[in-house]
This record gives C-alpha cells, structure tokens and sequence, in this order.
C-alpha cells in the first residue's frame, strides 16, 4: 500500500477503481458504513457539476471502472489532476487491485461477462483491463490488494485507512486465526499460542470453540498461560498509548493457534475484554468461526 496523503479540509471525496471483480462494491458499501455517501458508475463528466451544486454535508465515495460512461484513462487521470487543484475539495484514490488469475476465478463463480471481453473468455478482458489501468493504478493514494481478502478481510482494511469517526481515539482489533489458513493481513502485532495445551485433544472439547467457559479453562489451565499471558498484555497497554502518540487510528493485534478454533480464540476473548476493562475502544474478529458460519450459510443455500 502507498501512504496516505495528509488530510486538508474542504469536500471529502473517494475516487474508487480498479480491475472489474476486485471488490470495488463491497469498498463502496464499507464506506457507506462509515457515513459516506456513494455514489457508482457516475459518468466522469458529471463529476465536477456534483461538486459545482450545493454543498454536501458528507464525504462522497464514488465507484469509476471501465462501465463508466465516458470512462478513459486519460479522462481520469485528468480528473484527479483537476480535483486535486481545487482547494475546496480533498480528493483521494483508492485502488483496489487483484491477480488475473484470481479475477477470473471470480468471474467464473458468478458466471458474469467481463465488461472487455462479453462475447470471449473472462481472461482476455481480465488482462486487457489489468494492462489499461496501470496509470491509474500508479496514482493511487490508497492501494489493497484483494487477490487474498475475504469480503470481510476487505472492509476491514477499508475502515483502517478510512475511518475518521474515531475522533482522535485508537480503535483496538483483536482477532483470532488459524496458522494453516495463512496470517491474516493488515496485523500490526501477531502472537503465537501454539505452545499452550490444545482442547483438540479432548474429546469432550473439540466440538466446541474458545469462547466457551470449559475450553477457556482448559487453556488457562497451562502453566505457562497466565505468565504469557500477563507479559503480552502489559506489552500491550505499554505500546497503545506510544501508538496514539503517533497518530494512529487502528491497530490489529492477532493470535494464532492451529486451527483458530480454542487457544486463539480462549486467548483472544480474555484480551479484549481486559483491554476494554482498561478503556481502550476494543472489536474482535474470530477468523475460522466466520469462516465455518460463510461455509454452512452456503451449503444451506444451495440445498434451498
């Protein structure tokens, strides 16, 4: 990703592209969720007349791809330039860019027709767009790669660049996961809690998930669990206030355990909850668990 620019008052405004089924729907609604105000496939020579009417009371988002009427390269690199001239507005490109392969795995799901291609292959169209959006993708003020992110995965990297509701506030994550699934992206500190005794191996508790007060227990039981546990938290409320001093607005703290299913979860329920106790403004995510809760939802429609 590249740095984001200094924010500067005047007209909050997204510029939202990239390859077709890169996600720019769900950045859209992200942002929606954050209070801004989007706005897709707006025709780039309507843009300016948006910002010419009355003043908007929220930032605008708006999705701009190849369906766009009137869309070009040229066209919009020349509306950025144009934007980022106007002293009334603060213009940011976010740039959502994506693997050809995985693009066309996607299109393949859905079974849509690419915008460049509909009569041919996903692929073709999937390369050519790839290689027309290479000026604009160097202009970005915001580049995320979701070749690898689940939706969620998405929207919550959307909220860490674009989240200005916290006022001033550091937003704390705590997220459990799972090694064999891959280290989930976007964390600013990873703990490993492999080496505490694994409920798996009880019969009585591999059914059940870190959230439930036995499988809690048993990892607590470890004797090695409450001096880790103790050492990481102080780490922890150490670090959160050097972290607002630098100017952050989020920071994603995350244990793993083999599965994501006991210790991550056991581990990463007690500190949220401790550092909540503490006052810090605390969510927590549980990886596999909305994995497995996507998966059966599927299964359930697809029998439907």
């Amino acid at each position: 990703m590249n740095s984001r620019p200094q924010d500067k008052a005047g007209q909050g405004l997204v510029l939202v592209t990239g390859p077709s089924g890169a996600g720019r729907s769900t950045a859209l609604r992200a942002l929606e969720d954050l209070g801004y105000e989007p706005i897709d496939n707006l025709p780039l020579s309507l843009i300016p007349r948006l910002l010419d009417g009355p003043p908007i009371q929220r930032p605008l988002a708006l999705g701009i791809d190849v369906r766009n009427r009137d869309f070009s390269v040229a066209g919009l690199i020349e509306l950025i330039d144009a934007l980022t001239a106007r002293p009334e507005v603060s213009p940011e490109v976010l740039f959502l860019d994506c693997r050809a392969d995985e693009l066309v795995r996607r299109y393949g799901e859905t079974r849509r027709r690419h915008p460049l291609s509909p009569e041919e292959t996903p692929s073709d169209g999937v390369q050519s767009e790839i290689d027309l959006l290479v000026p604009i993708r160097a202009r970005a003020d915001v580049l995320i790669d979701t070749s690898d992110l689940s939706p969620h995965d998405l929207k919550a990297e959307v909220v860490r660049w674009f989240d200005r509701t916290t006022g001033g506030r550091l937003a704390v994550s705590v997220q459990s996961f799972s090694y064999k699934r891959g280290v989930p992206r976007g964390l600013d500190l990873m703990f490993d809690c492999r080496f505490l005794r694994n409920p798996h191996w009880e019969e009585a508790l591999r059914p059940l998930d870190g959230r439930d007060p036995a499988v809690a227990g048993y990892v607590a039981e470890d004797p090695r669990f409450a001096e880790f546990f103790d050492r990481v938290r102080d780490l922890i409320l150490f670090l959160l206030p050097a972290q607002v001093a630098e100017g952050k607005s989020h920071l994603a703290i995350g244990f793993g355990c083999t599965g994501g299913q006991h210790r991550s979860i056991a581990v990463a329920e007690k500190m949220a909850k401790e550092l909540a106790e503490a006052g810090w403004q605390v969510s927590k995510r549980h990886r596999e668990l909305e994995r497995r809760t996507a998966t059966a939802a599927a299964l359930q429609g697809e029998r439907a």
